[in-house]
């Protein structure tokens, strides 16, 4: 495959009071990694979902391969030109974006479910690697299913299977910004605001670039290493409602390092859109409410679209408290 050496058409001078002023604070030794080979693997998830809504995943199966192969063809079409680039734009949210979220990147959103036609190239290694991914996350929300006791194993997981679930796939690019280098307050540029992913859990894999940190409880921002190697899951929204709050969304950003390309790749797993998003009743003990109104995915979804990044946006549907 030929590869254009044109950089990203990106405008430094737009983004150049985009400064992230949060540093933080703890190390990655806080933040758990865990083995998917280890028997006791559910219970650690559901520790880490409880306590973090995010961790690290090894030994999860999917061949680095199929990783490596996607992140080449990903950065093959992100140096490629503008106008050829702009081609690939579809009706909003899908398809080429650049900017979009106020931040230094660039991207492509696909529906997961199925993958669009694309370039030959890019489909067949980004088909190969959704496929596996995807069924990594059942593999995961089962363990959760399991490691809370539930008797349906597949409760969350027949979301994700259904063939009307609305998963999507997107990977993003952040260029290096050499121009941030030596500026004042500009250390921490931020590549993507800070927020919480809607859906119910979403599996990120990045390059060996750092730059994504999530909060913690506490408020205190964790820089997050890089291993190309291994997964990072995050909690999203409609998981902390499905435990009545005992997992929680994880919030999570980007920054930029001034030398180095990020690209990472994330596939978001979501129910299907008429699913109405509730407590599940193995969750509840004895007399507990539920602490959110009913809703359904698509009703969720167009209130974030409507939302800005950084908005808790579960608020809105959270039930008032009885005085």
């Amino acid at each position: 495959m030929v590869v254009l050496s044109q950089p990203p058409t990106l405008d430094f001078n737009q983004y150049s009071l985009l400064r992230s002023t949060c540093k933080p604070t703890a190390s990655f030794a806080d933040i758990p990694e865990i083995d998917l080979s280890d028997p006791n693997a559910k219970f650690h998830i559901v520790k880490a979902c409880e306590e973090f809504g995010f961790f690290k995943l090894v030994n999860h199966g999917v061949p680095v391969e199929l990783m490596t192969k996607l992140e080449d063809e990903s950065l093959c079409f992100f140096k490629l030109s503008k106008s050829e680039k702009d081609k690939a734009r579809t009706p909003h949210p899908l398809g080429y974006g650049s900017n979009g979220d106020k931040g230094w990147i660039e991207y492509l959103l696909l529906n997961a479910n199925p993958l669009p036609i694309f370039s030959h190239d890019f489909l067949c290694a980004a088909t190969e690697y959704v496929t596996a991914v995807k069924k990594l996350s059942c593999e995961v929300v089962e363990l959760i299913a399991e490691g809370l006791k539930m008797e349906r194993r597949n409760a969350i997981s027949k979301l994700l299977k259904d063939e009307k679930a609305d998963c999507c796939f997107r990977v993003n690019h952040y260029p290096p910004c050499p121009e941030m280098q030596g500026l004042s307050g500009l250390n921490n540029m931020i590549g993507f605001g800070e927020h919480t992913d809607p859906q119910i859990l979403s599996i990120l894999r990045s390059n060996n670039s750092t730059g994504l940190q999530i909060c913690l409880r506490d408020g205190a921002w964790v820089s997050v290493p890089a291993d190309a190697a291994a997964f990072f899951v995050n909690v999203g929204d409609v998981l902390q409602v499905m435990t009545n709050g005992r997992f929680k969304s994880v919030k999570h950003k980007v920054v930029v390092d001034p030398n180095r390309e990020r690209v990472s790749m994330i596939y978001f797993g979501g129910p299907p859109l008429s699913e109405k998003i509730t407590p599940l009743p193995e969750v509840l003990k004895d007399g507990e409410e539920s602490l959110y109104k009913e809703f359904t995915w698509w009703e969720y979804k167009t209130a974030a679209y409507k939302s800005k990044l950084a908005d808790y946006r579960l608020g809105a549907f959270e039930k008032s408290p009885i005085c």
